[in-house]
């Protein structure tokens, strides 16, 4: 049989699984659910290295040294982050409203080749924990360290409580079988992680999605920031499993008061500024003629992105930076690269280094995330009222800082980009985006007492509300905001 045919048939049986454990779920109290996700976490510290590896292997991108810690970071970091969450039943009571939650059903979880394993372990967690079910949709170049992964924690949710057919995997992944996971009736949310193309198709598929598009996140480095300290978080974070995280540091922004200063700790801690003609030769890999990111560069370390652009570069270096002064979607610096790439660019104060780095997201990015580095309290405000982000993160590096490990956002790896970027949300996505929430509201005002005093043939005639009607309102809205 054809592969597409095998693949959406899967689906098909995956999805008719999923709806009755589901079900079944769906009847779990707080703790019995509480008992399945600390069942995969408790399992799933075993394979952090093993998985790792296989991630690393499949794909070739980025450090298995680095996704041990990612796959550590999925698990136990998220699950300290929701273990106590209240998720299903009554989640809050007053005399008045009492708040539900209740599952969504079925979670598609699409997973991208950068992350492979550890976004299929926080998705399950996150879709488990809000009482749904969950089908994983590797991508095909990372499908079997990913089937690997669901296996695992499909044989710990079973042996805790949960139904068989509870996590499912597609384990012939083709776009196809994918686009019929999404386009299910049955299919309650997507939660797709990965490409530009495949978040359009996750939103064109006529099921709830939360999609996140491109990260290009500049960092700017404002006069009077600790400039050893914010190179140092930088290329900690570019050199994070090479640069795969889609907040990772894109572009570096700095004034001509402090560019020297800048330029000099790079170089003292690993970076290497290219020529034109190095800029040249290493910016034609960046870009397939398409102009979609070349899968060649992703997760490289300085060396080997060197070595495919025939550059010479000292053996310490870390991270190629590039001086630019164009934002575009040709100029293959400005746009996302992750990689250990970084533009470089020079803006004469804060309110041009404002504009520059408003420039970088509106060509790729909006809603993302953006790093600036500064003591400047006035500064640090005044980004965050006027760039168009989900995230701002101050002196810290983008990439773990943008998950949430060393912040305190939300611990995920599915980051809202809002609808300026095109998404349903601008959260770190948690098990609380996974839930719906029933209100119950109790009566407690009856149409009579809004009719009191009032004259209702100049009420439906548009006349002016008299000064008692005008009164009781307000008494009753300021009623209501108590």
């Amino acid at each position: 049989m054809d592969k597409d045919l095998l693949s959406i048939q899967q689906v098909r049986d995956l999805i008719k699984s999923a709806k009755v454990a589901q079900k079944l779920y769906s009847t779990f109290t707080q703790d019995q659910i509480d008992r399945v996700v600390y069942a995969i976490v408790q399992e799933m510290k075993n394979h952090y290295v093993d998985l790792a590896k296989k991630a690393n292997e499949e794909t070739g991108f980025g450090k298995w040294e680095d996704k041990v810690i990612k796959n550590k970071f999925a698990n136990e970091f998220v699950y300290d982050y929701i273990k106590d969450m209240k998720t299903v039943g009554i989640l809050s009571e007053t005399d008045t409203v009492t708040e539900v939650g209740v599952p969504m059903g079925i979670v598609a979880a699409l997973t991208p080749s950068t992350n492979p394993t550890s976004t299929a372990i926080y998705k399950t967690l996150i879709s488990l924990k809000a009482g749904n079910a969950v089908i994983v949709s590797p991508h095909p170049n990372a499908k079997n360290c990913v089937i690997d992964t669901v296996k695992l924690m499909q044989k710990a949710a079973v042996a805790a409580g949960a139904p068989e057919g509870l996590i499912g995997v597609i384990e012939i992944p083709t776009l196809e079988g994918t686009n019929e996971l999404m386009r299910s009736k049955d299919t309650s949310i997507i939660l797709a992680t990965g490409g530009e193309a495949m978040v359009r198709a996750a939103y064109s598929s006529g099921r709830p999605a939360i999609g996140v598009g491109p990260g290009n996140g500049p960092a700017y480095i404002e006069k009077s920031a600790n400039v050893k300290e914010a190179v140092r978080k930088i290329i900690e974070s570019k050199t994070f499993d090479n640069g795969v995280i889609c907040a990772s540091e894109q572009s570096v922004i700095v004034e001509p008061s402090n560019k020297e200063a800048v330029m000099d700790e790079f170089r003292r801690q690993g970076g290497f500024f290219l020529s034109k003609e190095e800029s040249d030769k290493l910016g034609r890999f960046i870009l397939r003629p398409n102009g979609t990111m070349n899968p060649q560069i992703v997760g490289k370390d300085a060396q080997t992105l060197a070595k495919l652009a025939g550059l010479n570069i000292p053996s310490n270096v870390k991270v190629l930076l590039s001086e630019q002064n164009t934002v575009s979607k040709t100029n293959p610096y400005s746009r996302e690269k992750l990689t250990t790439i970084l533009a470089f660019y020079v803006e004469e104060n804060a309110e041009k280094a404002c504009e520059r780095a408003l420039e970088l997201l509106e060509n790729e990015g909006e809603g993302h995330t953006l790093i600036i580095h500064s003591e400047n309290k006035d500064i640090i405000r005044e980004f965050a009222l006027r760039k168009p982000v989900s995230r701002m993160l101050v002196n810290v590096g983008g990439s773990l800082g943008g998950v949430g490990a060393t912040t305190n956002l939300a611990p995920a790896f599915t980051l809202g980009c809002g609808a300026v970027g095109g998404s349903s949300t601008s959260d770190n996505v948690s098990p609380m985006n996974l839930i719906n929430i029933r209100r119950v509201a109790v009566g407690v005002r009856e149409l009579s007492d809004f009719k009191k005093g009032s004259d209702s043939s100049n009420c439906c005639s548009g006349t002016t509300v008299n000064s008692e009607v005008e009164d009781m309102i307000r008494r009753i809205i300021a009623e209501y905001r108590r």
